[in-house]
């Protein structure tokens, strides 16, 4: 009876709120609230959008703040489930990773603006009469901006798993499932969550595009800050530009304190090291969710059942080849056959020249050779932008990013910072680099370049700082007891740790170089327009011209540019860290 009332006790106070509930509580249901405010708004019918949809009215910035921030969330969303799946397969499948890596390369090589024009028909049949519709086809644009950088970062984690976890988890016989839930997705997380807080980031400067959706002679204009910000522009309102600055910049805040903060201090106990961390990242959010009494009890079941899913011993493959004949099942379990090596070639051919048969009739129905000429001469002078512009990121953000890496406080200070200038938009520059070009005679080959990496140098900063967080303790002491200094700690110390990271960070600022190169390379400011000469203003111009066959061939020269960029430098580079660069 004594053990009844003590257990009875113990099991009232667990559930009895403490103070830090005070807190929690509230906090939850205010956000839950939040979203489910804005949920129901993008269930409106169509007809409400008919009216002016935006005001330049400051007082509805909050509105349109929570409009925007639920698109981009919906965005993330998607591109998580996206990202395990793809990559997952990518890196363990070497037929489907022939095939999945380069159609990677050209998806994110495929202008935002394309995506929009092919999808925006398709989601508004799908939800007619619904604000629904439109607001997939903004969510679905947006997905496309975070989605790619996220994938080639749970692909390099993938593939870069330190072989010694790699044999325990064979030796403790970890199904396909195990394996994955229990190592390689906990190694990939403290990469994966700087990608994340870099996409929602770079996602901003897509928002403008994605809020304003035409179809055919109608625009849909959705609330929010992107549709107010090309509002403002639009009317050259400067006091407009600065209070979606200053939104923005307040959503930034409130989703670095109240998402990402925490989810950096919570992967950081998935590093690999076997020697704690000197210093760990902190947040405020956490903290008080792990004292909180309530919260925890009713987060317990969901994190009990999670826990159980990841353990079982679910093994789809193993279960179908069961079922396969004895004969099949030898001839799979035994070394790669050579025949069906072919055979997955030839069919992957087939299929590329397919397609290409089918881009070359479509561009030949409007553009000669002459175009292809003058699209590949393009292409080239935008590659030496890339390229060139991509080395002296490089040279200063990696250190940079390491020194930040190294510093778990600095870090936490420049975290937002950095997401801020990742997600300013480059078009509120246009002004001032039309302005100063046409003043002094400047040359737009080479002054409207920065206007290319402004957005995505920053993909290079978060990855290197994501390294260098990932960056076991143990070795960094150990190159402090060897007295290892100066060049020599860079040289063989931190630059060979960071470099997988830094890889993801360069192969995806140079395909969101190509993508901005359609707005960097023909910039507008009223009536003035300053054009520099490569393949992004071409894209442009065809679209603005609406000459469907050289904005495909422009679009399919890039996606040939990019590929080719990775499969001749990044790949190898990518492949020399699986080899030499991989924690033993």
């Amino acid at each position: 009876m004594v053990w009844t009332q003590t257990s009875v006790s113990v099991k009232t106070a667990a559930t009895t709120p403490n103070r830090w509930d005070l807190v929690a509580l509230p906090l939850v249901v205010g956000l839950l609230a939040l979203a489910a405010v804005g949920g129901h708004q993008m269930a409106a019918p169509l007809a409400s959008l008919d009216a002016p949809a935006v005001s330049l009215d400051p007082w509805n910035l909050p509105d349109y703040a929570l409009r925007s921030t639920l698109r981009m969330l919906a965005a993330m969303a998607a591109s998580l489930l996206f990202t395990f799946a793809y990559a997952t397969l990518a890196a363990k499948s070497r037929r489907a990773g022939m095939v999945l890596i380069p159609v990677l390369d050209v998806l994110q090589s495929v202008p935002v603006l394309g995506y929009i024009s092919f999808t925006v028909v398709f989601f508004l049949s799908l939800f007619p009469g619904s604000v629904l519709g439109a607001e997939c086809a903004a969510i679905f644009a947006i997905f496309t901006s975070q989605a790619w950088n996220m994938t080639f970062s749970v692909y390099q984690s993938l593939r870069s798993v330190p072989r010694d976890l790699d044999e325990a988890a064979t030796s403790f016989r970890f199904s396909g499932w195990q394996r994955f839930w229990r190592l390689e997705a906990p190694f990939a997380m403290p990469g994966l969550v700087w990608n994340m807080m870099m996409s929602m980031s770079g996602g901003w400067f897509f928002v403008v595009a994605s809020e304003a959706i035409t179809v055919g002679d109608r625009t849909v204009t959705l609330p929010g800050i992107g549709s107010y910000l090309a509002k403002a522009i639009a009317r050259k309102d400067l006091g407009a530009v600065g209070w979606a600055v200053l939104a923005m910049l307040g959503v930034i805040l409130l989703y670095d304190q109240f998402l990402f903060r925490p989810l950096v201090a919570w992967a950081d106990k998935f590093r690999v090291e076997q020697t704690g961390a000197q210093e760990a990242p902190e947040s405020w959010v956490l903290r008080l969710f792990q004292r909180t009494r309530v919260c925890r009890s009713l987060l317990a079941p969901v994190a009990a059942l999670l826990g159980r899913v990841a353990w079982l011993r679910l093994s789809p493959l193993s279960s179908l080849a069961a079922a396969l004949p004895p004969a099949l099942k030898r001839r799979i379990a035994g070394p790669p056959s050579p025949a069906l090596d072919r055979a997955w070639y030839a069919v992957v051919v087939a299929a590329a020249l397919a397609l290409g048969w089918t881009l070359v009739t479509f561009i030949a129905g409007g553009a000669g050779w002459s175009d292809v000429a003058t699209a590949l001469l393009l292409g080239a002078a935008t590659l030496l932008r890339v390229v060139v512009l991509i080395a002296i990121a490089s040279l200063v953000w990696v250190p940079l990013g390491v020194l930040i890496g190294l510093r778990p406080r600095l870090a936490e200070a420049v975290q937002p910072v950095a997401q801020f200038l990742a997600a300013f938009p480059a078009n509120l520059l246009f002004p001032v680099a039309v302005v100063t070009i046409l003043r002094f005679d400047l040359n737009p080959d080479v002054w409207l370049s920065p206007l290319m990496i402004l957005g995505t140098q920053w993909y290079i900063l978060f990855n290197v700082i994501a390294g260098t967080s990932a960056f076991p303790s143990d070795l960094k002491e150990a190159a402090s007891s060897f007295r290892i200094r100066g060049w020599q700690w860079w040289r063989d110390v931190m630059l060979p740790g960071v470099f997988p990271y830094y890889l993801t960070g360069a192969v995806t600022a140079a395909g969101g170089s190509w993508n901005a190169s359609i707005v960097a390379e023909a910039v507008r400011w009223g009536d003035a327009t300053v054009t520099a000469h490569g393949l992004g203003s071409y894209i442009a111009q065809a679209t603005t011209a609406g000459d469907y066959p050289r904005i495909v061939l422009g679009i399919a020269v890039m996606s040939l540019f990019v590929t080719l960029l990775n499969r001749l430098l990044w790949r190898p580079l990518y492949g020399y860290a699986e080899r030499r660069l991989r924690l033993a």
